[in-house]
């Protein structure tokens, strides 16, 4: 017999930490009110030698408002940022996880760079104790898995256990495995997302090397600016976002406040540059395209699209070329932004505080603004929801995800109706 298919799959919970604020109410009420996360960097010492001096930071956070000393002590700040949304998503879903069968519910949290504090850390003592000197916890907390496997533990889940690791589209890859998995009847329930603390002077140093960073280190709340034609690279950022999904009947059978529905996802992979996008943004466009095959929409149903939007002259070049390609008219109809302005990019944890973005955007029926696009580059003539939110019903929204790698995932999101 044929394995089950097409089970439909809503989001019912939604966690997240970010730069913005400790929970999603704060994240969200920060991205509609255009509030920078991103100031100088705190995490570690940086002298005239640093390109780039600036970041997205979680920033008065006591970890233990939510997790033990034990938890704290065996884990990576990811690790930590996974757990802290999923914990709120959980909370929020409703869901007694305590009942029921544990082999039913699921995990699939992954990272772009996982424990690099820890591997920055151990690597210190190592060059400067000796072998002899570093703890049994270092391979536990420097796995990309570990936020994972943590979450699975904190809340015993026993089924699908999974952790992709897709640079920044590492979050909506996680939201598109949890949907395959639930569609297909391989799991009922699943905290899905992705969590990121790259702030460290390994990654800082690197990024700035390949002059992916912004360097407008006097006004670091300026520099993210996606599609801005003075925009000059990314802005490095942390967080952690988590969203509660589980089939439709599963949702109902419990009285789940449903949220939204995942009505369908695209992948792609542009084969080509192992950090820069096509530059036609046809990896782009294809993994939008087959978002909507996927959920049997026409492109003249997508109402908004979360960009993955970066503010490198690459990267947002490529999208709006993609999304020009695929819509052609009506791509002058549709609205898109990038929250990125906002928060930064969060690397592996980007895909799940933008789903969240859209989620939200679609219960409250308002579009978040890009901020700081004070003069759009050339050819870019899109509605970018510039500078201030839009009042809008939301009926089929986008949310793009393209990493290094190049890695291309899109998700569609739809209004919940019966």
């Amino acid at each position: 017999m044929a394995a089950q298919q097409n089970r439909r799959v809503v989001v019912t919970g939604l966690g997240a930490i970010s730069n913005l604020g400790h929970d999603v109410p704060s994240t969200w009420a920060g991205l509609l009110e255009g509030r920078s996360g991103i100031g100088p960097i705190t995490a570690f010492e940086q002298d005239d030698r640093w390109v780039t001096t600036i970041a997205g930071e979680v920033k008065d956070w006591d970890s233990t408002a939510k997790l033990d000393r034990g938890e704290i002590k065996k884990t990576d700040r990811f690790a930590q940022l996974a757990l802290w949304a999923a914990i709120e998503a959980m909370e929020s879903s409703g869901f007694d996880w305590e009942a029921g069968d544990p082999y039913r519910n699921g995990v699939v949290i992954g990272s772009g760079v996982g424990g690099i504090q820890t591997i920055e850390h151990y690597d210190g003592i190592l060059r400067d104790k000796g072998p002899r000197r570093l703890s049994p916890f270092t391979v536990p907390k420097l796995m990309v898995n570990a936020g994972a496997g943590n979450v699975s533990i904190r809340f015993n889940l026993r089924g699908v256990n999974a952790s992709p690791a897709t640079a920044c589209a590492t979050g909506g890859h996680a939201l598109a495995e949890a949907y395959m998995f639930i569609a297909t009847n391989q799991a009922d329930f699943i905290l899905a997302g992705g969590a990121e603390a790259a702030v460290s002077p390994v990654c800082v140093s690197s990024f700035s090397a390949m002059k992916a960073l912004s360097t407008r280190n006097d006004e670091p709340t300026l520099a993210s600016r996606p599609f801005d034609a003075n925009r000059d690279g990314f802005v490095l950022a942390e967080g952690g976002a988590v969203l509660a999904v589980e089939s439709l009947e599963h949702a109902q059978t419990r009285g789940a406040t449903i949220f939204a529905e995942i009505l369908g996802f695209g992948i792609s992979g542009d084969a080509g540059h192992i950090a820069a996008p096509d530059a036609e943004g046809l990896g782009a466009k294809a993994a939008m395209a087959a978002a909507l095959r996927h959920a049997q929409l026409d492109p003249t149903a997508v109402d908004y699209i979360n960009a993955h939007g970066t503010s490198t002259p690459l990267g947002d070049a490529a999208e709006v070329a993609a999304v020009k390609g695929l819509f052609g008219d009506h791509a002058y109809n549709l609205a898109m932004s990038s929250t990125k302005s906002c928060t930064g990019h969060t690397l592996g944890a980007a895909g799940g505080i933008e789903s969240i973005a859209v989620v939200k955007g679609i219960s409250e029926g308002v579009m978040p603004p890009t901020i700081n696009l004070d003069d759009p580059d050339e050819g870019f003539d899109l509605n970018f929801v510039a500078k201030e939110p839009q009042e809008k019903a939301i009926n089929v929204a986008l949310n793009n995800s393209f990493g290094f790698g190049g890695h291309n995932v899109s998700l569609a999101f739809g209004s919940f109706s019966e």
